[in-house]
């Protein structure tokens, strides 16, 4: 009998234990469970959050707005009563966007309140006026530390300041910095939950899971904007570089015993250097190269200006340094201080094999006849580098001989002063070899020539600058 005794107690003791083990089992499921949902419930909150923003992003907002997004789908995502965006700036940070009474951390004399519509404007100006350095207070300590801040209980925390005014005292504060990649882009932060109670750990890792989606959002919208710009420029300056090439010359002028090709690479998608030929009568062509102080859309809008002056003053003067004078004193007034133009401009005579050249600060051209090579030259300074009194005393007109078999070059500095990798120069010495080994060719082939001699001594894979030059064979 008391054999069964035993084993009766043994077995009622064994599913005691039995039934202990289930419930343990049971409440770790449930707790599991809870865990799960409320996982499950905050990855719900932040795909919300999430989707809101990256509607505002199709919305086209601009920078502030976007802000303001973030800070009002952070105070629904967490049910607080107020949350504020701090944007860093430098090394500070300041506030940029409040939805609800953020309340102030920097208790600072402020503007007189009666000067703002409603108190909440009153408010809104204090918080956006307030400036943290880095790791001051906590919102400085977040940027700083690259770490979230929860402050559970305000009212007994020291590193809270409180304001006087009961409707912006901080019962419960989390700061979150807004990373990307490591670096702050600013803070995140709410205040007090809108039921009474105190954030939480699970609040704490709402927020921070908020302020990596915002700031991963904020970098592809300021990524997105700058692509947008960049590619209205690249439109932009593709027009210009369609126009700037309506401009210059594709077709010569015809003139008997004369041979005429110029060569324009551009080392931006606008440059800086000009070339022009026009037919002045049936034996002469005027022949202009020049060149501004600077490359781009601004130095381009400059030779088109000055391209039109010349267009107009050639047919006034058969002097090329009168017609240089009147074209400088056109420009006086549209040549910025900090640029100028070098520029020459030739009349090449067939009838009497001569040309007549002035010459305005810009390289010597150069002269090849019988076997040598002589580099020619006339008084001048750049336009727009002196007043206009003082530039046409040093303009003047240079005659040399023009005849056949001759090879008259003009060029920008591209042609000469193109760099290797040791920051050596293509030289002038080189430019006139290139020509000397295809003197026989035409003035087409002698260009392209000296443009892959220099690509070729260069080995980058873009011109450092505007390469242009003319050839003229006298035939």
């Amino acid at each position: 009998m008391e054999y069964l005794l035993c084993i009766a107690f043994g077995m009622m003791i064994g599913a005691l234990a039995f039934w202990g083990r289930c419930v343990g089992v049971r409440r770790d499921l449930n707790r599991i469970d809870e865990k799960y949902q409320r996982l499950n419930q905050e990855k719900q909150i932040v795909s919300g959050f999430t989707h809101n923003l990256a509607d505002g992003m199709g919305e086209d907002l601009d920078h502030a707005d976007l802000m303001q997004r973030i800070a009002r789908n952070a105070l629904l995502g967490t049910g607080a009563l107020s949350s504020c965006i701090f944007e860093r700036e430098g090394d500070r940070l300041r506030s940029v966007a409040v939805e609800g009474l953020f309340p102030p951390q920097k208790i600072t004399p402020h503007t007189n309140p009666a000067r703002y519509d409603t108190r909440a404007k009153y408010l809104e100006y204090i918080l956006r006026s307030e400036i943290y350095e880095m790791g001051e207070g906590i919102i400085g300590s977040s940027a700083k530390e690259c770490r979230a801040v929860l402050v559970e209980n305000a009212e007994s925390d020291p590193r809270i300041v409180q304001s006087t005014d009961p409707a912006l005292r901080v019962r419960s504060l989390i700061a979150a910095p807004m990373l990307y990649r490591k670096r702050v882009m600013g803070v995140l932060a709410v205040a007090n939950p809108s039921d009474g109670s105190f954030f939480n750990q699970g609040d704490l890792s709402l927020i921070q899971s908020f302020a990596e989606q915002a700031a991963l959002l904020l970098h592809n919208a300021t990524l997105m904007k700058t692509q947008i710009e960049k590619n209205k420029l690249d439109f932009d300056l593709a027009i210009a570089s369609s126009i700037q090439g309506f401009l210059l010359p594709n077709v010569f002028p015809k003139i008997p015993k004369l041979a005429i090709d110029a060569l324009y690479r551009p080392a931006l998608q606008v440059g800086g250097d000009l070339f022009d030929a026009f037919e002045i009568d049936e034996h002469k062509v005027g022949l202009v190269i020049a060149d501004v102080s600077g490359k781009g859309v601004a130095a381009s809008l400059l030779m088109a200006i000055c391209q039109t002056h010349l267009r107009h003053c050639f047919r006034d003067s058969a002097s090329p340094a009168e017609v240089l004078r009147r074209v400088n004193r056109l420009m006086a007034l549209e040549v910025h201080p900090d640029m100028f133009i070098t520029i020459t401009y030739a009349v090449v005579d067939a009838h009497n094999d001569t040309i007549t050249f002035a010459r305005a600060g810009h390289e010597l051209p150069l002269l090849f006849h019988a076997g040598a090579v002589e580099k020619v030259g006339s008084e001048g300074m750049a336009l727009g580098m002196v007043p206009p009194a003082m530039f046409d005393r040093f303009i003047q007109d240079k005659t040399i001989p023009f005849k056949k078999g001759d090879l008259f070059c003009l060029y920008t500095d591209g042609a000469t002063e193109a760099p290797a990798e040791n920051d050596e120069e293509f030289g002038l010495e080189r430019f006139v070899q290139t020509v000397r080994d295809n003197a026989d060719k035409p003035p087409a082939e002698i260009n392209a020539a000296l443009l892959a001699r220099v690509k070729s001594f260069s080995k980058r894979p873009a011109l450092p600058d505007d390469f242009t030059v003319i050839t003229v064979a006298h035939l």
